[in-house]
Parts: structure tokens; sequence; C-alpha cells
């Protein structure tokens, strides 16, 4: 089964997504959190650091993230493994450094968040959403 890992970046209560392309084969077209596969060797921490840096062209503190969910998702044929964390710290300005795999950033609050690709990730989010605004 293929393994995924995806980051919350979380800033005043309001979460960064990315849109992913329309012409992607996994959840064309939609807002999720960024993130990719894990590769042979990598632990989910060491995948999600990479992902995010060449994604966002950020560098998260990863003592600072916390485990937000697991679940499986995809269809039956093609199942992955997806493991969602929250990234309240990171150094550098989040941009969109894979056009390839993203035709928009864009931060969310609570009562903005778009439909999301994961629903059984989106209690833990929103909690962990209004965490961070105290």
């Amino acid at each position: 089964m293929v393994e995924v890992v995806v980051g919350a970046l979380l800033l005043e209560g309001r979460v960064l997504l990315a849109h992913r392309r329309p012409d992607k084969h996994a959840y064309p077209g939609v807002w999720d959190l960024p993130g990719g596969v894990v590769e042979d060797g990598e632990t989910e921490l060491v995948a999600l650091s990479r992902e995010l840096r060449e994604e966002l062209g950020v560098e998260i503190v990863t003592d600072s993230v916390s485990h937000l969910g697991r679940v499986t998702v995809g269809a039956a044929d093609e199942p992955a493994l997806l493991s969602a964390w929250v990234v309240p710290e990171w150094q550098g300005t989040p941009a969109n450094v894979a056009p390839e795999e993203h035709d928009d950033l864009a931060w969310f609050g609570p009562l903005e968040l778009p439909p999301p690709a994961h629903p059984l990730l989106r209690p833990a989010l929103l909690e962990a959403m209004r965490r961070t605004r105290s």
C-alpha cells in the first residue's frame, strides 16, 4: 500500500491548502493539504519535511509537529495510507514552488474551509485550527 504524508501549516487559526491541478490522477481540482508519497527508507517526518520543502519551499521545525490522524483513502483497488501532521512552525514563506502539482495556494479559516478531500480528517483539522487561535 502506498503511504502518503500531508502537512497542515497553521497560522493564527488558518490552514494553508494547495489546489491540486485538474490533470492530477488523485483528487484533481480540489483543495488539499500539501504533501506526497513516502519514499523507500523514509520515515513519515523525513518524507513530510522533504515534500513541504519541494512543494512550498519551507523548512518545517520537526520538533514542533504533531500527528493529526491516519486514514486509508482512495479506491479499493488503489488504497493509500494517509498520515496527516500539524505543522505550527516552519522557516521561509510558503510559495507554490511545485506548479506541476498545484495551481494555487491559499489560507483558510474554519468558516471558509472548502470541502475536504479527506472528510475523516476534517474534525481533527478544525480542532487544531481552533487551538492555534488561542
